[in-house]
């Protein structure tokens, strides 16, 4: 039996679970198992790998992107660069860790870039964002994280900081943040939208519901947006081909 997981808090949500239930359906993989690992507390996750010797793989997700970091054998230098992991192959005991949310979200956005999406807003500070930040360090734009207050890093601006000028400066904005994730899809960051124009891109990490509030808040005033969803399909189909390849 090859098991696989997912660990973070909570799950009821995951889409993880339901993608690699169809996958082993679909390739009629019998002999494999994916489970949900709801841990709260980051510091069980020793005695979470202890208890399941035959795990081959693990997704991470919040709270755990970069706190799990210090239990790993190994961390792909693309992931060390990031500061965050999201999937963890396990051989021989041997745990090495990768950030395929930062493939997810490179090859998502790429192909929607124009020569006018020159800077980027970053709303959010957790392990999301890393994400973001690795990639657009990747691509050469410059961009500024957004964040409810200052305490982590003066030099992140609030959302009452967010100005007219200061959006359209930022032609890319990111929310890396929960808000808007289902049952709470009425939420959204507070950005001043009424400054968003039809030279805006805003990608939104969440993908359930398919048109969160942010998004159509940038519709409204004629941005392009996306969602999640594919991002986490190409990270989820990475995770899978390091788990096998790894």
């Amino acid at each position: 039996m090859k098991l696989l997981g997912i660990i973070g808090y909570p799950l009821q949500h995951s889409f993880s679970k339901r993608f690699f239930d169809g996958k082993f359906q679909e390739l009629q993989l019998d002999d494999h198992e994916f489970r949900l690992f709801p841990i709260q507390d980051v510091d069980i996750f020793p005695e979470l790998i202890s208890q399941h010797p035959q795990l081959s793989g693990l997704a991470v997700t919040i709270p755990h992107k970069v706190n799990v970091m210090r239990f790993l054998d190994e961390i792909d230098p693309a992931a060390m660069d990031a500061g965050a992991i999201n999937c963890i192959h396990i051989k021989n005991g041997h745990l090495k860790g990768y950030n395929t949310d930062a493939i997810g979200f490179e090859h998502s956005i790429a192909p929607h870039l124009r020569q006018d999406h020159t800077r980027a807003l970053i709303l959010g500070t957790g392990g999301a964002s890393l994400a973001a930040r690795y990639v657009f360090r990747k691509l050469g734009i410059p961009f500024q994280m957004v964040s409810r207050s200052k305490d982590k890093d003066s030099s992140y601006l609030t959302y009452s900081e967010l100005t007219e000028e200061v959006l359209s400066a930022h032609q890319i904005i990111v929310n890396c943040t929960p808000l808007g994730t289902f049952p709470d899809i009425h939420q959204k960051p507070e950005i001043p939208y009424q400054w968003i124009t039809p030279k805006h891109l805003l990608f939104d990490m969440v993908y359930n519901p398919e048109l969160t509030a942010f998004m159509q808040g940038g519709l409204e005033q004629g941005a392009m947006v996306l969602n999640g969803m594919q991002m986490l399909l190409i990270q989820a189909e990475e995770n899978w081909r390091i788990w096998n390849d790894g």
